[in-house]
């Protein structure tokens, strides 16, 4: 039977490098999000204020597009980022931010609310955890221009914005890695050790958490 597994996390936190790393140990097919010009992008840069809702209709309207391509899928996937992120968190801190009126904020949250009840959601969503420092150094390390100059406050509000949705996510089960502390780049066992996580959840197991003893062991 295909499953589907989507990786959630902030900005540096190793999502697209965990999915790769988990296809290749679970012989799944790894999904990441293809390049779309949105026609509204300068636009919102040159006024956030006004084309903020266009944008992210855009986004979601892409999202969707692409979640029914995995739903029609006949292979198992690991996508990286999924269509709940779009909303719960840069859309959400758009509106935080006042960049998106209430108003706007209000009808395309009501949107996306309608349009993932009759979507299939994920057998896992695995949500990589990690304390902002631990997200610079990353972003630091990776050497990305266009990240180099992401303010440390805009970390952290996205991160607080993936706590509280996690929190309150029930679409699906959810494997929280805690990601400052296992190096799944630098270190197998790490890696082995979230494989056998993953493996459990899937099968159905409710209670799989990692345990700092177990961590610390390896």
């Amino acid at each position: 039977m295909k499953k589907y597994i989507a990786v959630a996390g902030n900005i540096g936190v190793g999502k697209t490098t965990l999915v790769e790393m988990l296809c290749q140990r679970l012989k799944f097919q790894p999904f990441l999000e293809p390049y779309s010009e949105n026609p509204y992008l300068k636009d919102f840069y040159d006024s956030m204020e006004t084309w903020s809702f266009h944008s992210q209709i855009y986004f979601l309207t892409q999202r969707i597009r692409l979640h029914q391509q995995l739903e029609r899928s006949t292979v198992s996937i690991v996508q990286d980022r999924s269509i709940y992120e779009d909303a719960e968190i840069f859309a959400r801190n758009l509106y935080i931010q006042k960049k998106m009126t209430e108003r706007d904020y209000n009808t395309y949250y009501n949107l996306y609310e309608t349009i993932t009840r009759f979507l299939t959601p994920p057998d896992l969503v695995i949500y990589l955890r990690s304390e902002v420092p631990v997200l610079e150094s990353r972003i630091r390390s990776r050497s990305r221009s266009f990240e180099q100059e992401i303010p440390n406050a805009y970390l952290c509000q996205l991160n607080d914005l993936y706590e509280d949705w996690i929190s309150r996510f029930n679409f699906c089960p959810v494997l929280t890695i805690p990601a400052d502390a296992l190096d799944f780049v630098k270190y197998p066992q790490h890696l082995d050790l979230i494989v056998s996580k993953v493996k459990e959840k899937l099968t159905g197991k409710d209670e799989v958490i990692f345990y700092p003893e177990e961590v610390n062991r390896i």
